[in-house]
Formats: C-alpha cells, sequence, structure tokens
C-alpha cells in the first residue's frame, strides 16, 4: 500500500548502492541520463542540489541533440524502474550502436539484462514492489554512484536518522482537506522547480486528481494575469488552491514576488496556503517537503474514495499502444 511506502520512506537512505561491473564505468564530469516518469527524477533532484552538474535529461525516445564531442566524453546513463520502459530502452540500444559509454538503474527488467550482457555498468535498485515514484531516494543515490557524487551520497544516507516520515502525516492529512474539491496550482521558485513538479506528480499518480505547477518569477509574466478574477470569468478560477513553496533560500526578489502575488491571489478569492521549507540542508528540506507531497497526496485519494497506489489510466494506455 502506498501508506505504507511512505511510512518506511526512510529506510532507503540506508541503501548502499553497488555498481556492478565498475571496471567499465567511465570516469567524467559529464553526463546524459534517459527516463520516463519517476525515473527521471533523480536526475532532477541532482540539478536541485548541484545545479552545476553538467547533465542532460531526456524525456523521449532515442538520444537528444548533442555535439560528437559532448557525446564523445559523456556517461549515458539509462534509467527505468521497472527495466521495462520502451523508450528508455530504445535509448540504451541507440547510444550502443553508437558505441557511447553507458550505464544503468532499475531493479531489473530487460534492461539489467541488456546491461549484464553487454558488460555495462549498473546499479540494482532494491526490488520492494513500491512505486518508481515512491522510490526516488533509491534512484537518488543509484545515480549518485554512477556520477561519483560522494559527499551527496553520504549526506543522503545521513537523513536516515534525522527524518520521519509520520511526523509528517497529520500535515499532509491537513492540506488535503484544505484543497478537497479544488485543483492544486503548485508554485515554488526557480530553483525549487523540482520540488513543486515532484509534487504535481504525486498528487497526479497517488491523489488522482488534476495537478500544476509553474515557477517564480516566470509566473508574473503571464500566468496570474489569469486569475484577475472578474465576474465574467469568475468560475474559471474557482476550482484552484495555490500552494506556494517558500524557502529562505530563495533569491530575495523571488521571497517578494511570492508574498506579493498571495496577496493579490488572497484578495481575488483564491485559496493560497504557504508552505516552508524546512530542513538544516538543501537534501533536507527537499526531501521534507516531498513526503509532505505524499502525504497530501495519500490522503486526497482516500477523501475520493480512491486507491491511492496503482495507476489503471497508465496501465490502459500502455496496453493500447501496444495492441
Amino acid at each position: 500500500m502506498m501508506r505504507d511506502a511512505v511510512l518506511a520512506f526512510s529506510t532507503q537512505f540506508e541503501f548502499q548502492p553497488v555498481v556492478e561491473n565498475k571496471e567499465n564505468l567511465k570516469v567524467t564530469d559529464s553526463f546524459v541520463l534517459t527516463g520516463m516518469g519517476g525515473s527521471h527524477l533523480n536526475a532532477d533532484l541532482l540539478l536541485a542540489v548541484a545545479p552545476h552538474t553538467d547533465i542532460i535529461i531526456h524525456r523521449d525516445y532515442g538520444l537528444p541533440l548533442v555535439s560528437a564531442e559532448k557525446a564523445a566524453k559523456s556517461l549515458f546513463i539509462a534509467s527505468s524502474y521497472s527495466g521495462n520502459t520502451e523508450e528508455v530502452i530504445e535509448a540504451y540500444n541507440e547510444a550502443k550502436e553508437k558505441g557511447y559509454a553507458l550505464a544503468a538503474i532499475a531493479v531489473g527488467g530487460t534492461l539489467l539484462e541488456l546491461a549484464k550482457a553487454d558488460g555495462v555498468p549498473y546499479v540494482a535498485i532494491p526490488d520492494t514492489g513500491i512505486q518508481p515514484r515512491s522510490a526516488l531516494a533509491f534512484s537518488f543515490m543509484a545515480l549518485l554512484s554512477l556520477t561519483g557524487k560522494d559527499a551527496f551520497l553520504k549526506e543522503t544516507q545521513s537523513l536516515r536518522t534525522i527524518i520521519d516520515p509520520a511526523d509528517i502525516e497529520q500535515a499532509g492529512k491537513d492540506l488535503a482537506a484544505a484543497m478537497k474539491d479544488r485543483v492544486p496550482l503548485v508554485y515554488a521558485s526557480r530553483a525549487n522547480e523540482t520540488v513543486a513538479w515532484n509534487w504535481k506528480i504525486k498528487l497526479n499518480e497517488t491523489g488522482k486528481i488534476p495537478a500544476f505547477y509553474n515557477v517564480f518569477p516566470e509566473l508574473n509574466h503571464n500566468e496570474m494575469t489569469g486569475f484577475d478574477v472578474v465576474p465574467t470569468m469568475k468560475h474559471l478560477a474557482a476550482p484552484f488552491h495555490v500552494v506556494l513553496l517558500e524557502d529562505g533560500d530563495d533569491h530575495p526578489k523571488v521571497q517578494q514576488r511570492m508574498d506579493v502575488l498571495a496577496t493579490l491571489y488572497s484578495k481575488r478569492g483564491l485559496p493560497v496556503t504557504r508552505l516552508a521549507l524546512d530542513g538544516n540542508t538543501r537534501l533536507e528540506k527537499i526531501f521534507r517537503s516531498l513526503l509532505l507531497a505524499d502525504w497530501t497526496a495519500v490522503h486526497t485519494a482516500a477523501l475520493y474514495g480512491l486507491e491511492s497506489e496503482h495507476v489503471p489510466m497508465v496501465e490502459e494506455f500502455k496496453k493500447m499502444i501496444a495492441s
């Protein structure tokens, strides 16, 4: 059950990733990661905590357009939780054909079979039966081990004794109740875009509701004008509930923009919830916020009488495109 997965999330920080076929691992500071859905969130998170990392995140079939020079110096990482994601398998095979340096992350499936047969370095994620979106710490730590980010790996593992998911559940339950019958709009700074994106994904997949996100300061130049509520369009703005993810480390001007927008939206009748990213380190802030998102999504699904773990529409879609 999804609730059990959230409660046990901190045990993922105990993971000691092992790079198999390590003798074939390309040592570089340039990376390309291919992944879909929850399987590219590890790279998104890496950029959030180490924004100067030279990594391209590819969420499509094939490979991204990169120069021959970039390709030659890069490690191409195929990331698929199940190991059977067709876009990732295609990217792996194309990179192999081109002779690029490869690595893989998965719990098993075709991807690990290929990596083992080809002598490609890989990290096997523990197969605990949880959903890909719930395995972020596993996949993040696997990526850190392949990219040589040992300091971040050690810091991530230290969160095991710092974060207790049970302490966060009530706040998520309260937020789910506050947003009942509304569509969440999750706003954050550009620096915390990955966090807002994860909130949206969790509310979609676990909460089973529409949810959207945007970032400051860009949204002040376009999206907010759609909520300048006047009588003729009041009904269009009525379903939304804004969630502001606030970070004391954000640019002061961004913090000011959040304050002002909260005032403007509230004046126009839009519900606004302001959530501070809480923690002593960047990683702690992010994981605490994402656990709050998990709990909010779990209790959102419960409020609508829905099962929170599985994604039947995704499975239906996969069957239709395979037929």
